[in-house]
């Protein structure tokens, strides 16, 4: 069976979370990519095996590797020689570097015009933070996200995962923007720049609630918002009698009608959109009733009366949930070594060209012979 991506070829210079996990759903769907991988100094002290190098080695699978040392001229000849056959060009370093190393998108448009150069950053190619170092945290920080989904009830501001800036920001717009520009490669014949700012990302994901504060000038603080926080009683989390929680999304009237009926609380449905005092009543019934059941008994229950509730699972509940499984979102592969690993699945599903995990991450420089014999 062919795949989405058949016949790209992918050069791989990242290193860290959003980059790697951009070429890995690039070979999730068919590309070959060769991750090109800095030679390791004898002289650095070695990893530990940590959280972040377990996580990263797992966005590493459906790819080859090579280790080149891209300051000497001969791995840059054969960089280069790589980068003629590419279809794209991924990296993560900070603006400014690749071109230090002579390896920029305008040094290989020259050998290669149809290549698409995909450059992933905190800040974006330009202007006055370019070079700021960052993550996540400062990201969301710094776009206004952050303050739109904390703090806590008690006005300190939680940290969350990682997941916003990174890989929704960072990935996800990186992945649409390859695909589009290879789209137009086939329109035009040339490719292009996509210069990706995890900054940029946040702020587009922002559009739904920026627009309001756009139209009204009143600034999203959590809670403050149709879908932000402790404040809705039709939107908001409960504890259940087995001291774990479910959740409760009835933003449409309906849906807060279905469950005010569920729960024998009839009297509050004209309650949803009321302010002040009352919304506080309406809070303290619900939490009432939910502390009468599990969350597994509600979910059964609330599921058969089109009510938007489903149990606050962690991960290793979410593995094991049904839906979950049902959709094959985890995965065992065997890697060289004959171990099982686990893994998580590919999360687009095409009928025809489906995604697939077909090798696991490779050690670095595991494919170089191979890599330098298919270019003579």
């Amino acid at each position: 069976m062919s795949m989405a991506l058949e016949g790209i070829k992918v050069l791989d210079l990242t290193k860290l979370g959003p980059g790697p996990f951009c070429t890995m759903m690039l070979g999730d769907l068919g590309a070959d990519v060769i991750k090109v991988e800095s030679p390791v100094d004898p002289n650095a002290p070695a990893l530990a095996e940590g959280q972040m190098e377990a996580a990263n080695k797992a966005l590493n699978r459906n790819k080859r590797s090579i280790v080149l040392n891209l300051k000497n001229e001969e791995a840059k000849a054969i960089f280069f020689k790589l980068a003629q056959k590419a279809d794209v060009i991924v990296e993560g370093f900070r603006p400014g570097v690749v071109k230090r190393l002579g390896i920029d998108y305008d040094a290989v448009k020259k050998v290669n015009p149809r290549i698409v150069y995909c450059s992933i950053s905190g800040y974006g190619q330009d202007g006055p933070y370019k070079l700021l170092p960052g993550h996540d945290l400062n990201y969301i920080a710094l776009t206004g996200a952050l303050a739109a989904m904390g703090p806590e009830k008690d006005g300190k501001f939680g940290v969350p995962l990682n997941l916003v800036a990174d890989f929704a920001g960072g990935t996800m717009h990186s992945v649409v923007g390859i695909l589009a520009a290879i789209v137009a490669r086939q329109k035009t014949g040339q490719g292009q720049y996509v210069d990706t700012a995890m900054t940029d990302g946040v702020i587009s994901l922002l559009t739904f609630t920026a627009a309001d504060y756009l139209a009204t000038g009143i600034v999203p603080r959590r809670g403050e918002t149709l879908l932000g926080g402790y404040l809705n009683p039709f939107y908001s989390i409960y504890e259940t009698r087995d001291k774990k929680h479910i959740a409760i999304g009835c933003v449409e009237p309906h849906f807060w009608a279905n469950l005010c009926k569920a729960i024998g609380k009839e009297e509050l449905i004209p309650y949803q959109t009321v302010e002040g005092v009352k919304k506080e009543e309406v809070f303290a019934a619900l939490r009432k009733v939910f502390l009468t059941k599990t969350r597994q008994e509600w979910f059964e229950f609330l599921a058969t009366r089109d009510v938007p509730a489903t149990p606050v699972n962690d991960l290793e509940e979410a593995f094991k949930d049904p839906q979950i499984v049902h959709r094959k979102m985890l995965l065992e592969n065997r890697d060289p070594q004959g171990q099982m690993v686990k893994q998580v699945a590919p999360g687009i599903k095409l009928s025809a060209t489906p995604a697939s995990i077909r090798n696991m991450p490779p050690s670095p420089g595991q494919h170089t012979d191979e890599i330098l014999g298919e270019l003579g």
